[in-house]
């Protein structure tokens, strides 16, 4: 593959994976990104002159969508509706982008011929209780809780469906909460790092017994290249990183990070519907294509992304004030 069309690229994970390929590889990439709230130009700064260029457009515009899929190798799918909360608020455009936007990504790769990699969440499979040992995996039955996660469960459906039905060659993956640099800062963990920074005490949903595994956003992009290359078609791939951390202890691990005591923060009313545990099995991943995190230890990733939000002031503080008020007007 020498030519790839990344969908979501301007965004947080799929910004990042544009970078890895530019410092990794010599593909060149197309972004298409409808530039979104969540979308930045600034998240493509420092790439290759030559190598990426950004189609500011709607997945959901078929004509553009050939045009641009015709001419690539592959096509991966990061673009997506994706916070939760909003998704509460205003289902509608998680509807439209997730599914309808999919089904459009599909029918392209469809007509073209063209490889493609979807992907997803591991929020489809629903929750684990607090005390469970178990982790998802790749069979694990879909029981998705929210209007995003239900329209990223959706979209999976219909990437195994093309693909049994019309024989498209594609792949989905379903990753962990990630986190690292170019995340918006409506997210949990820049969040908090930008409120600690700003001289505001972190805000917890309830009592912060929620469990997420989290991955560095380098580690997914490293996992999606490696699925592309060597994933089976029509097989799904768990990516994690065994990141799993209860909120409580990502807000007081940043406290302590940042030199302030760990106890220094608020608690706001838990969120509606607020899943208990994610934690993501990576052993397919891991023993049938071999792929190894570089960040096996949260702490670790969580220092650099820190470090990454003090000195990149510039690129989240746009986004700062209008993301707080929107959140006091929801009481969080």
């Amino acid at each position: 593959m020498k030519s790839l069309l990344v969908t979501g690229g301007a965004g947080f994970i799929g910004s990042n994976f544009v970078h890895f390929l530019m410092e990794t590889t010599d593909v060149t990439v197309t972004v298409l990104d409808k530039l979104t709230y969540a979308g930045n130009r600034d998240s493509l700064k420092g790439v290759p002159e030559g190598r990426v260029e950004l189609v500011v457009g709607d997945i959901t515009d078929a004509v553009l969508v050939g045009a641009l899929t015709e001419r690539a190798d592959a096509v991966v799918h990061y673009a997506a509706e994706s916070h939760n909360d909003n998704s509460l608020q205003d289902p509608r455009p998680f509807l439209d982008t997730n599914i309808i936007g999919t089904y459009t990504l599909l029918e392209a790769a469809r007509r073209h011929g063209k490889r493609f990699h979807h992907i997803s969440t591991d929020e489809v499979y629903g929750d684990l209780e607090l005390d469970d040992p178990g982790r998802f995996t790749e069979q694990t039955p879909y029981n998705p809780s929210s209007p995003y996660s239900s329209t990223k469960a959706g979209s999976d459906l219909l990437v195994r469906a093309w693909v049994r039905s019309f024989g498209v060659q594609a792949t989905i993956s379903n990753c962990s909460n990630n986190y690292g640099p170019y995340q918006h800062v409506e997210k949990f963990i820049p969040r908090q790092i930008t409120n600690v920074i700003d001289g505001v005490r972190p805000k917890l949903y309830g009592a912060g017994q929620n469990v997420r595994d989290w991955i560095h956003a380098d580690d997914h992009s490293s996992a999606v290249w490696t699925i592309l290359n060597r994933g089976e078609i029509g097989q799904t791939y768990l990516i994690g990183a065994d990141g799993e951390q209860s909120n409580k202890d990502v807000v007081e691990r940043i406290l302590k990070e940042m030199g302030l005591p760990a106890d220094a923060y608020d608690r706001v009313i838990d969120r509606v519907g607020h899943d208990l545990r994610y934690a993501i099995d990576s052993t397919r991943l891991r023993t049938e294509l071999g792929w190894e995190p570089r960040f096996p230890h949260f702490e670790q990733g969580l220092a650099e992304t820190i470090a990454w939000y003090r000195e990149n002031e510039a690129w989240w503080r746009p986004q700062k004030a209008a993301t707080e008020s929107r959140y006091t007007e929801q009481g969080q």
